[in-house]
């Protein structure tokens, strides 16, 4: 039986299965009984799949089979990966086939307005899910904006958006949040990094194009292994933010967890804030049920995480 089915070339097999009858023998040799002028070649490819060592000695066929089986196996891999980018041109060719224009996998839209228009027509198409994360919300909206995505929401498209903490620190910031979150684009804050994302229906990504310059428009991605990483990435920030109405600690709530990380006891928690280990307790326990936590450790963490530490 060939070995060609491992991948190994007519030569490649014939030096092999020579070295393994002939356990000494020195590459003239070798080269002088197969008749094979390019020896030294071939040996050094078959050194380098590890059939043979430095000293011409060839592998046992256990794991000689073993090596080539595996390499087999890891070339396949590579390309049954590169047959599933087949699914995304089929996406985009279905795409072109539907809109009548061409369509790219990634392509730079320049104009912030033409981002919002570009997203705004895919939903009119199918006004399934929005999901926008942003570093503050904005303010600067129109009615030739506004009232499509009103309409949509009307529909029956589900919004939500992810805002950063920080833009919601002056009233006007809040009060915009929520009125539309009043209206069904729902709104959470994290203290977590934000940069700026759209993901419509979960099959495509506007990103910023310069994360150092919102005037440089945005890039659309439709390659679907990238937008299911930017999915889970926002649904996991969504999941670890808070409603708009959970209100921030109090002061002395704020007294109370840094002294629960700092302390190994309650009696030194509350001496450390001069209030009694009752009242300690008490705070701890409210707490822990406002962020959800079951055990003092998981307040710490969930608490740190919506950026009351």
């Amino acid at each position: 039986m060939s070995l060609a089915i491992l991948g190994l070339t007519a030569e490649q097999e014939r030096l092999y299965r020579y070295l393994l009858r002939s356990v000494r023998t020195d590459v003239d040799t070798a080269g002088a009984e197969l008749a094979m002028p390019n020896v030294r070649s071939v040996a050094a490819q078959l050194r380098a799949l590890g059939l043979v060592d430095d000293t011409l000695t060839a592998t046992s066929p256990e794991v000689a089979v073993d090596l080539l089986v595996r390499r087999r196996l890891e070339q396949t891999r590579r390309r049954l990966g590169e047959l599933t980018l087949a699914w995304d041109v089929l996406t985009e060719l279905a795409e072109e086939h539907r809109s009548g224009r061409t369509v790219q996998m990634v392509e730079h839209i320049p104009d912030g307005t033409a981002v919002v228009q570009r997203i705004l027509r895919l939903l009119t198409d199918e006004p399934g899910e929005l999901l926008h994360l942003r570093e503050r919300v904005l303010l600067a909206t129109t009615e030739s904006t506004t009232a499509p995505f009103t309409g949509l929401l009307a529909r029956g498209l589900r919004s939500r958006t992810l805002v950063a903490l920080r833009a919601l620190e002056t009233p006007e910031q809040e009060a915009h949040a929520r009125r539309w979150h009043a209206v069904g684009d729902l709104h959470r804050v994290t203290t977590e990094p934000v940069r700026q994302l759209a993901l419509v229906n979960r099959t495509v990504a506007f990103v910023q194009a310069d994360p150092a310059d919102p005037r440089a428009g945005a890039l659309q991605i439709r390659q679907s292994g990238l937008v299911a990483i930017l999915v889970d990435l926002f649904d996991g920030m969504w999941s670890r933010a808070r409603d708009l109405d959970d209100p921030s600690p109090s002061p002395i709530e704020r007294m109370v967890l840094h002294a629960l990380t700092r302390h190994d006891t309650d009696d030194a928690a509350a001496r450390s804030l001069n209030i009694s280990v009752r009242k300690f307790r008490a705070h701890v326990a409210d707490l822990m049920s406002r962020v959800g936590a079951t055990t003092r450790f998981q307040a710490g963490l969930l608490a740190k995480e919506r950026g009351w530490l």
